[in-house]
Formats: C-alpha cells, structure tokens, sequence
C-alpha cells in the first residue's frame, strides 16, 4: 500500500512568511501536515475542497514543530487528532507518545528531526513514487544552507543526515516546493 499526497499551498519565506501544506490521503486516514500561515485561510481550504475533502473529513494534523507559521490554521480541522513530537491531543484529551516511529497509516510515519527546533517532526509517506519526507530541516531548495533559526545547527545536520540515510525521494521543505535531494 502507499500513500497518496499532494501539496495544498506552497510556503514561502521573505517579507511575508507561510508554511507548505500537505494533504496526504492513506487507506482511511486524511492527514494534513502543518497548517500554519496563510495569506487567507481559502489558500488552504479550497485546494482542500478541489480534492474533494471536507475539513471535517481530516483525521489528523501534523505538527512539524510549533511555531505559528506551522500551526496558526490548525483550528480549521474539528475533527482532527493533532500531534507533534510528544503526544496526541483530540478534544480535551492529552495522550503522551514519543513522535519516533509512531504510525498513522500503514504508508505514513513519524520521525523526530531535532535542530530547528529541539522538538521537529519529520512525516515521512511511502507513496508509489519512493519516500517522501514533509520536513522542516530544509526551509527551501534554495536554501538557506545553514537554518537561520535553528536552535543547534550541528544537530540539524544530524537529523538531515539521519532522513537522507532513509533513501527520501523526495523533501517538501517547510517553506517551499518539493525537491529531489542530492
């Protein structure tokens, strides 16, 4: 089995700022990957509703790390199970689990890529074309090389080392368009 996936609003970072978001649609799980920023909130909604998915429809949402350029839009999905590095929050209820290997799908894990933060996710996606990694250990393609913001550089490059071990077809950045990592 794999995943299907597709990018709902391509992030950017300059003057103004938005996170890359993703729909990734897994068997019965319909998950989205950070979202965060967006010049209106239909920059999510409509391509969401152009794959014909309803916000009530999304299982789960996706915290790459906790900054509002991730998480600002994630009150758009009321039915969703949100997660991030330690834990699983539905409703009122709080459930304690480490990101590290954590699966919500058959296609779709989680791994903890510390460094822009100490508490990063990475969603990585099997899909018919290779693993795709949703990630924040790259704004961009085009850079910036080293992260500007991140709290342990060393350790970003860890982590990027770590992921591009797993044989990642394919990066889609925090703040851009899909890559093909060299």
């Amino acid at each position: 089995m794999t995943a299907r996936l597709d990018i709902l609003a391509e992030g950017y970072a300059h003057d103004r700022v938005a996170s890359t978001v993703v729909l990734i649609r897994d068997e019965r799980a319909v998950i989205v990957v950070d979202p965060g920023m967006a010049a209106h909130r239909d920059v999510i909604l409509d391509p969401l509703s152009a794959h014909g998915v309803d916000p009530s429809d999304v299982s789960d949402v996706v915290f790459s790390h906790h900054h509002p350029d991730h998480t600002l839009n994630a009150a758009l999905f009321p039915e969703a199970r949100f997660h991030d590095h330690w834990a699983i929050y539905k409703g009122d209820v709080w459930t304690d689990r480490l990101a590290e290997g954590f699966e919500l799908s058959p296609s779709v894990h989680l791994m903890q890529t510390p460094g822009h933060t100490l508490e990063d996710v990475t969603t990585l996606v099997r899909t018919e074309d290779g693993l795709v990694a949703c990630t924040h250990l790259w704004w961009s393609a085009e850079g910036p090389e080293r992260d500007p913001l991140a709290v342990d550089q060393a350790l970003l490059e860890r982590s990027r080392v770590r992921l591009l071990a797993l044989g990642v077809s394919m990066v889609i950045p925090g703040h851009g368009g899909a890559f093909h990592p060299s």
